[in-house]
C-alpha cells in the first residue's frame, strides 16, 4: 500500500512539474514579442524623435490582440519618455506643433541626438489547472530599450 500511494504521489509531482515546464515555455514566445514590439517602436521613436499617436495605438492594439497576450490584455502598458522624463507621444502631424501656441517644452520631441526611452509593460499569467481547480500567479514584466533621435528639427535651439 505504502508502494501505491509512493507511486501516486510521484506521478502528481511529475505532472505538476510538466505543467509548470509547458508554461514556462510558453513565457518565451510571449517575452520576445514583448522585445520584438520594443525594438520596433524604439525605431520608430528614432526617426522622428518621438512616436506619433497612430503608431502608439497600433502598438497597442496589436499586443491586445494577439492571443498570447489576451488574458491580460488591460495590463499592457506602453511607455515613451524623452530627456526631459516627458511623454514622448504626439500627434500624428508634426506642422502642429510649429505653431507659436507650443513652447519647446510642450512639444513630445526633442532635438537630434537625445535619448528617448520606450518600456513595454505587461502580465504574465503563470497559471497551472489541477483538478479542475486553476491556480494563477501573476508575472509583471517590462522590457525597456533606448533610443536617440535621428532627426533635427529647426523649430528647436540647437545645444552644441
Amino acid at each position: 500500500m505504502q508502494g501505491v500511494a509512493k507511486a501516486v504521489l510521484v506521478a502528481i509531482i511529475v505532472s505538476i512539474c510538466f505543467l509548470l515546464f509547458v508554461n514556462f515555455a510558453f513565457f518565451f514566445p510571449w517575452y520576445s514579442t514583448l522585445v520584438i514590439e520594443t525594438f520596433n517602436l524604439s525605431q520608430i521613436a528614432a526617426k522622428d524623435n518621438y512616436v506619433k499617436e497612430t503608431y502608439y495605438q497600433t502598438a497597442l492594439a496589436n499586443l491586445q490582440s494577439r492571443p498570447i497576450f489576451k488574458d491580460k490584455s488591460d495590463e499592457i502598458e506602453i511607455i515613451i519618455r524623452n530627456s526631459d522624463d516627458r511623454d514622448a507621444v504626439g500627434f500624428d502631424d508634426e506642422t502642429l506643433y510649429q505653431d507659436e501656441s507650443y513652447a519647446e517644452w510642450d512639444k513630445p520631441y526633442k532635438q537630434r541626438g537625445e535619448p528617448i526611452t520606450v518600456t513595454i509593460r505587461a502580465v504574465y499569467p503563470f497559471t497551472v489547472t489541477l483538478w479542475g481547480k486553476k491556480y494563477e500567479r501573476e508575472l509583471p514584466v517590462e522590457f525597456s530599450l533606448q533610443t536617440v533621435g535621428l532627426k533635427h528639427y529647426k523649430d528647436l535651439e540647437y545645444y552644441d
